[in-house]
């Protein structure tokens, strides 16, 4: 009985080497004709040839370098910034606009520092790989990475971080730093929204590229200007010069912001789990995982600072049993760290379905999102 199951396994073993193997005969050979001239050129050319791959093969030691982790990732990133420790924000009441009342706040907000620090994490602490020429440039501008199983993890992960600082920082523009929406937007915030919007391709020089070839300004330095912008606003809010407005229907429309943008990445989880089945062989399903994995690690950080700064709104309405199981939901999907990320199917005997397991997550967060939002709505 075992014996047919055996020689399956050492038939897709077998198949799999093989397919191994000529993967690997195809990138390396480029390099092997590369090699074999250079055996049969004279001592000038061989100079010549050493000078122009010395530079190429220091700068792909220093991509990967950069590119196969991430670093300070910290799934505690939250508590380092001491966000349950900034709850207590003063408030003053300002006159607004046909005699009533709104509330001016005195005191740093919790999402504001959160965004940044995000944004410092993808652009400081770590070289931000979409724009990086050897990332766009693939193999030999043939097959571009995220194609691939290599050097595409970080990069899917750093634009599903950036996704949700995106997200955040258009909000706190337009809605979150103004009195009732309808005062004047504030500069920094405004300055943050647009920089934080720039394409994530943009290097120096852009060859081969739809992006200006340059010389031109980098995406990383756009995002620091963001970053900084969001800072000077922060600083203003400390000393009450600028507007933070926490009032429930606010936050109504932020929470329903983060669930349109989970659910949009739900749908290309159930997209990719639908129209393939490849298990480990999907060489697409790595990227939808960690973009979404990045995507629920700020969001695990932005809502533990919307917590802190809608202390008020979370404890009137007694949101706090909900909110908890939102973040264990959403620590359990960040959590996840598979080896080689698998696409089978849901009833698949041998190959797991990772993308299928972290969708489950996001649903469970945006069902959490959507419960709060119809509480703070009665």
């Amino acid at each position: 009985m075992l014996d047919p199951i055996l020689e399956w396994i050492s038939r897709m073993f077998g198949m799999f080497k093989a397919w191994l193997a000529a993967l690997g005969r195809a990138i390396t050979a480029p390099f092997r004709a590369l090699y074999r001239f250079f055996q049969r050129s004279g001592w000038i050319i061989r100079g010549v040839l050493l000078l122009a791959i010395v530079p190429f093969v220091f700068g792909y030691l220093h991509f990967a370098w950069h590119t196969l982790w991430i670093r300070d990732y910290n799934l505690d990133y939250a508590d380092n910034l001491r966000i349950t420790d900034l709850t207590g924000i003063a408030d003053e009441q300002v006159a607004v606009e046909g005699g009533q009342s709104s509330t001016k706040t005195c005191g740093r907000s919790n999402i504001v520092t959160v965004t940044a620090d995000l944004i410092d994490f993808n652009v400081n602490r770590n070289d931000w790989i979409s724009s990086h020429p050897l990332f766009k440039a693939g193999i030999f501008w043939a097959l571009t990475w995220d194609q691939t199983w290599f050097f595409d993890n970080k990069a899917a992960f750093q634009r599903g971080v950036h996704q949700a600082a995106s997200r955040t920082a258009i909000e706190l523009a337009d809605s979150l730093g103004r009195t009732r929406g309808t005062s004047e937007i504030d500069k920094d915030l405004q300055i943050a929204k647009g920089n934080i919007q720039f394409d994530q391709f943009t290097w120096y020089f852009n060859v081969f590229d739809t992006q200006p070839f340059g010389p031109t300004t980098r995406t990383p330095t756009y995002y620091r200007n963001a970053q900084k912008s969001l800072q000077r606003y922060n600083e203003r809010l400390a000393n009450c010069s600028a507007t933070y407005d926490a009032r429930a229907d606010n936050l109504i429309q932020f929470l329903d912001r983060i669930a349109k943008d989970i659910g949009s990445t739900s749908a290309s989880i159930k997209d990719r789990s639908e129209q393939y089945n490849s298990g480990w062989f999907d060489t697409r399903a790595d990227d939808i995982f960690w973009y979404s994995k990045g995507q629920l690690y700020a969001y695990y950080g932005i809502l533990r600072a919307t917590r802190a700064d809608f202390a008020g709104v979370v404890k009137s309405r007694r949101l706090d049993d909900i909110w908890k199981r939102m973040d264990e939901q959403l620590r359990s999907a960040i959590e996840l760290d598979p080896l080689v990320v698998s696409n089978g199917k849901e009833d698949g005997f041998i190959m797991p379905t990772h993308l299928t397991t972290i969708g489950f997550y996001i649903l469970r967060v945006r069902a959490n999102l959507v419960e709060i939002r119809s509480i703070l709505d009665r």
